[in-house]
């Protein structure tokens, strides 16, 4: 699955509203009138939800990196209810708007929030794609205020950027958009991947057994060793789409690990059953960092292959017990039919 970030202030109609968008990719159930409830159901579902453009700002200045698309919308509060204006947003008004801070004039304030409202989404997209070097193509314009701004029209021509297509919430090709970017193969992998090294980097150093694949006249690898290797697997993908080569360089920096290590080396303390297991597995990694460095078996590999590698050489080189682990599912998604999938954890 890939994340969205969704930034929205519903309106009208919440419940309605999400169904038009994300009706393709969320249980029904999960819907909801209240806006809060909303937000925290979606969560679970891999979208995040900011309801004014305060917030939206401050999502993408500071967590970018944990959303693949935004569904953008253009009409938004300056800020939500409940909460003070923040300095960024102050910032703008005085830069655009001509709010003079200093008079602290609260029905001049108002009177700008108004203004920055209906033309807040295009504030985020130029920061987006301007300032944070966002892909555009990761991008969804879905409001029903867009196609009315004929002065913001005119300024993307005058600044020769090509306006980006502005869709009602309604329109089908949203829920298609959506639905297309969920299951975007390189998407679902590249998202495993992170979210898989942040969870791997978070567990304790006894977790770590690969050392029992070295000989102890070698030198060990340190935990700060891993820690680093996780680091290289987890930023290894850009966001936008690249060459499918890629592919093949990530295997073998996931599989390089493997060189100096033996799999007939294996001692553990565990079930007959739970060894084979792991032995298997890393003869796999053995073996694919010798094809790695010594061939061109994997110039064509496919995101499930690479998924396939990424998950065996992580059960291998860290004892993550029986259970599927919650970035182990998104990356079981790549496969059409998980009930066939070869790869199987005891339990």
């Amino acid at each position: 699955m890939s994340y969205f970030l969704w930034i929205e202030d519903f309106e009208n109609y919440p419940k309605v509203t999400a169904s038009e968008v994300l009706g393709g990719i969320v249980e029904e159930q999960s819907l909801s009138d209240n806006k809060q409830q909303l937000k925290n159901n979606l969560k679970k579902q891999g979208v995040f939800v900011e309801l004014s453009f305060q917030d939206g700002l401050g999502f993408i200045r500071n967590y970018l990196n944990k959303i693949d698309y935004i569904i953008l919308d253009i009409d938004l509060p300056a800020y939500s209810k409940g909460d003070e204006i923040n300095a960024d947003v102050l910032h703008l008004l005085e830069q655009y708007y001509g709010y003079d801070n200093e008079n602290d004039d609260e029905v001049l304030l108002l009177d700008k929030c108004k203004e920055l409202k209906e033309v807040a989404g295009y504030h985020i997209y130029t920061e987006l794609v301007v300032q944070l070097g966002f892909p555009k193509e990761h991008i969804l314009f879905c409001s029903n205020h867009g196609e009315n701004l004929k002065s913001i029209q005119d300024a993307f021509k005058i600044a020769k950027i090509t306006l980006p297509t502005i869709y009602q919430k309604s329109n089908p090709e949203v829920q298609v958009w959506v639905v297309e970017k969920h299951q975007n193969p390189y998407s679902r992998l590249r998202r495993g991947i992170i979210e898989g090294c942040q969870y791997l980097r978070g567990l304790p150093e006894e977790k770590l057994r690969f050392n029992e694949f070295i000989k102890k006249s070698d030198k060990s690898i340190g935990i700060e060793d891993i820690y680093d290797y996780l680091g290289i697997l987890e930023n290894f993908f850009p966001l936008h789409h690249p060459d499918k080569s890629l592919n093949k360089y990530f295997i073998r920096v996931l599989a390089h690990e493997w060189d100096v290590a033996e799999p007939k080396l294996l001692r553990q303390s565990e079930t007959k059953e739970k060894q084979q297991e792991t032995f298997a597995f890393s003869s796999i990694m053995k073996m694919t960092r010798n094809w790695s460095a010594h061939g061109n078996v994997f110039d064509k590999v496919k995101p499930q292959d690479v998924a396939y590698l990424f998950i065996i050489n992580m059960r291998t080189m860290f004892d993550l017990g029986d259970k599927i682990l919650p970035y182990e599912k998104y990356l079981l998604k790549l496969f059409n039919d998980i009930q066939r999938f070869q790869y199987q954890i005891v339990t």
